[in-house]
């Protein structure tokens, strides 16, 4: 049975893929080149939220060593929370419009 600190690495690592520098970037994998467009709007909101989960992590461990005190963790947990549902809220309307898309005739 996997605990919530495990599930939580777990979830911080999955979002850490996802921002890594290393891979391409939004941006080159819609191959667009304008700047300021969607893909760079998306990249940044990939980054905040795995910001927020970095936060959340750092203040989660700092508690555990009692070097953080639990509302700073409780406050970072609830931002990590509160930016990866509006997120996923987006990609569930980008995924509407899209479906919307091609339901229309040509």
């Amino acid at each position: 049975m996997a605990t919530p600190a495990t599930l939580a690495a777990s979830a911080y690592s999955a979002a850490q893929r996802y921002a890594d520098p290393s891979r391409q970037n939004v941006s080159q994998a819609l191959g667009s080149k304008a700047s300021g467009g969607f893909d760079d709007l998306l990249q940044s909101a990939i980054d905040q939220v795995s910001a927020a989960g970095h936060k959340a992590d750092v203040q989660s461990t700092q508690a555990v060593t009692g070097k953080a005190d639990i509302v700073d963790v409780v406050t970072a947990v609830a931002e990590s929370e509160a930016a990866l549902e509006t997120l996923v809220a987006v990609r569930d309307k980008v995924i509407a419009a899209y479906e919307e898309i091609m339901r229309m005739p040509i």
